[in-house]
């Protein structure tokens, strides 16, 4: 900031307030919230002045704070009371966007986005709208958001669902992309649909008699977290097979039964990481949680991961904390 004086002799990079007041850009500021169903959903509402749809939200008002204001809009549009103190990303929306007719003057605008959290659906069924403005509320499948929203609605909403699963704070946003991309956002997971396993979680040894449709494994790194794979064509998670990689301590975890065919589910501790072999997938590790978070496995993820902590214990492995889930060198690891 520079120095200020109402001197008119003045020399050097002195400004008078209402000069330096003029030099400052202006720009609007808005709130929105991000909140996901149990099976990761995001709900996006329908409007009656527009079209695509939108995340809950809205302006900040004058004296307001962004956190204010995205409790204010949830209570108003949705009728739901809240407190919203986590924010998922903050993006810096220019000017030129496209859409705003030039009337409007639109100078460009600061946009918090908050985490609502996933909502029971108890909490879902008590949401009651306005009279006017919204029209209806749906749960979205988030590859399916660049089909429902403008561009850099869908953009934000992703990086912001991403910033959530990498658990490491606010992702700063210009344009609803990040300007430190993680290892989620370069890889672009959640671009495509998700393979629905809503099957039921059966834990213990897999009977002889069921028929296997898929084996993967629940491989553990000796921090807690575990190997995780993702397609670099596509952005789709999935866990590797159980012989992916060395490992010791294998157990049977459970399986998946559905549509006549079981998936069956092993845990083990990774021994080692080999030299990457095949360059369609990248090699991560991510915690237990975030695996299920980029996953769709309906109500019986929650037991899956009972399981999964279960075994993590009996392998003496520790909890890991929520951090961002990294990529593996091409070359392995030896621990």
């Amino acid at each position: 900031m520079p120095q200020l004086t109402d001197d008119p002799e003045r020399t050097g990079t002195w400004m008078t307030p209402e000069e330096y007041g003029a030099s400052r850009a202006a720009l609007w500021t808005g709130a929105v919230v991000l909140v996901t169903d149990p099976d990761g959903r995001i709900l996006v509402q329908s409007v009656d002045y527009r079209p695509d749809r939108l995340l809950p939200g809205g302006a900040v008002d004058a004296g307001e704070s962004p956190a204010a204001a995205a409790a204010r809009e949830m209570r108003e549009e949705l009728g739901v009371d809240g407190h919203y103190p986590r924010g998922l990303a903050v993006d810096w929306i220019p000017a030129d966007t496209p859409g705003f007719p030039p009337e409007m003057r639109f100078p460009g605008e600061i946009l918090h986005v908050y985490d609502g959290g996933t909502w029971t659906p108890e909490r879902i069924r008590s949401v009651r709208l306005p009279d006017r403005e919204i029209t209806g509320i749906d749960f979205a499948e988030p590859a399916d958001l660049p089909a429902l929203m403008d561009p850099g609605d869908a953009r934000r909403a992703l990086s912001a669902l991403r910033a959530r699963i990498n658990g490491s704070g606010p992702a700063l946003l210009e344009d609803g992309r990040p300007t430190n991309p993680t290892d989620l956002d370069r890889l672009g997971v959640l671009r495509t649909r998700r393979t629905p396993q809503h099957g039921t979680w059966h834990p213990g040894p897999l009977p002889a008699h069921l028929p296997v449709r898929e084996r993967s494994g629940w491989l553990f790194a000796p921090d807690g977290r575990v190997l995780l794979l993702i397609a670099r064509a596509t952005g789709a998670a999935h866990l590797p097979g159980p012989a992916a990689e060395p490992t010791a301590g294998a157990l049977a975890l459970g399986h998946r039964y559905a549509d006549g065919g079981a998936s069956a589910r092993t845990a083990a501790r990774l021994t080692a990481l080999t030299p990457a072999v095949d360059p369609a997938y990248a090699r991560l590790l991510a915690t237990p949680e975030q695996v299920r978070e980029l996953s769709d496995w309906g109500p019986a993820g929650r037991e899956e991961l009972a399981s999964v902590h279960a075994a993590r214990a009996r392998l003496a492995l520790p909890a890991p904390p929520r951090t961002p889930p990294t990529e593996l060198p091409e070359q392995g690891l030896r621990w």
